[in-house]
């Protein structure tokens, strides 16, 4: 009898060998390092439109109110003669910069025109800010004056005097809603030097300043004879550089750089609100050359246009419309664009 052995059944495996998973992992991880920055680029893209229709509304708003009230709302009020001030208590003023009561910004006063009515209401413009009955009003959150892009923060922030220590209004500590919006005061700064009662503009900064928001301003439409539409209202920075509020002022308050630069330093309370291009009476570099500090300019000043979209900012013109500047605009053209009545020519930017 024959006997006959079972055949050797071939057995068939399904999956990858170690060698195509690594080929198929490397693929994935060529178009993942293809699709990403695109994918980036998108989100940024959406984030960048979300912020110009929130510069969009805040334009719309101080139009709205320059309709209402037949001028601009005051870069921020404050009692600006020396008799005034010192009819105040000690602490509602600051006698070397002459800022005082009441301190509310241009942006609190535009509040009913960006649907905010029951925070404009909360608040009250005949009163200092700082008093504690206002401490929930100024504290919130506002999601028109927040850019999507800005890395820095967007809740409130505690208040600090010139050397970084917590300043104390009526005994207690002073929180400001932020923002990543600041108003233009042109290319003068009207606050980095100490005034005092026999400073050169006996606190009355409209002798200087060349822009359309700065302390007590009441700038009309008529007023800016350079064309509101080449004329910087506002524009970007980022809480990543420093805070800035919508609110208003305090006496004694400081804004400080949160990055490190060669040239840029702590600033009195006005650079809560604005900033400006220069140049400026005084402010020079190293080198001693004036310094005019376009959008993301390096020196990195608490008081200069700052964004974190890629290649430049966005700013509000006279006329409503939102603007992206780049980074490595003329500098002199810049400067032109952030006064309203010098007589400068702009040219396409």
């Amino acid at each position: 009898m024959r006997t006959f052995l079972p055949r050797r059944t071939q057995v068939q495996r399904d999956g990858f060998t170690l060698v195509e998973l690594l080929v198929v992992i490397a693929i994935i991880g060529v178009l993942v390092g293809l699709l990403l920055p695109a994918v980036q680029s998108a989100r940024e893209s959406a984030r960048r439109m979300s912020c110009s229709v929130k510069l969009k509304q805040i334009g719309l708003a101080q139009h709205n109110y320059e309709s209402a009230y037949k001028k601009l709302p005051a870069g921020y009020q404050s009692f600006d003669r020396y008799h005034q001030i010192t009819s105040l208590p000690a602490e509602d003023y600051d006698a070397e910069t002459w800022d005082a009561a009441t301190g509310w910004a241009w942006s609190a006063a535009i509040l009913p025109f960006l649907e905010q009515q029951a925070v404009y209401e909360a608040c009250d413009f005949g009163a200092p800010l700082w008093e504690p009955r206002f401490a929930a009003a100024r504290e919130t959150l506002l999601a028109s004056f927040l850019c999507p892009s800005a890395t820095g923060g967007d809740e409130a922030f505690t208040v600090v005097d010139e050397s970084g220590g917590t300043l104390l209004k009526r005994g207690a500590m002073v929180r400001l809603g932020r923002t990543h919006y600041v108003a233009s005061h042109g290319q003068e700064e009207c606050w980095g030097g100490r005034s005092g009662p026999a400073g050169p503009f006996q606190g009355d900064v409209s002798r200087i300043a060349d822009g359309p928001f700065y302390r007590n301003s009441s700038t009309r439409f008529a007023d800016i004879t350079d064309g509101l539409s080449t004329t910087v209202f506002a524009g970007e920075h980022t809480s990543r550089l420093s805070d800035k509020t919508w609110v208003g002022i305090v006496p004694g308050a400081f804004s400080h750089p949160k990055v490190s630069s060669p040239e840029n330093a702590a600033e009195s309370a006005a650079a809560l609100l604005f900033v400006h291009s220069g140049p400026s009476g005084g402010e020079l570099d190293v080198f001693g050359n004036v310094i005019i500090h376009p959008p993301n300019f390096p020196t990195l000043h608490v008081c200069q246009m700052q964004s974190e979209h890629p290649g430049g900012a966005q700013l509000l013109m006279g006329d409503a419309a939102v603007r992206f500047v780049s980074e490595t605009v003329n500098r002199e053209l810049f400067a032109a664009m952030t006064s309203i009545s010098k007589g400068e020519v702009i040219d396409e930017y």
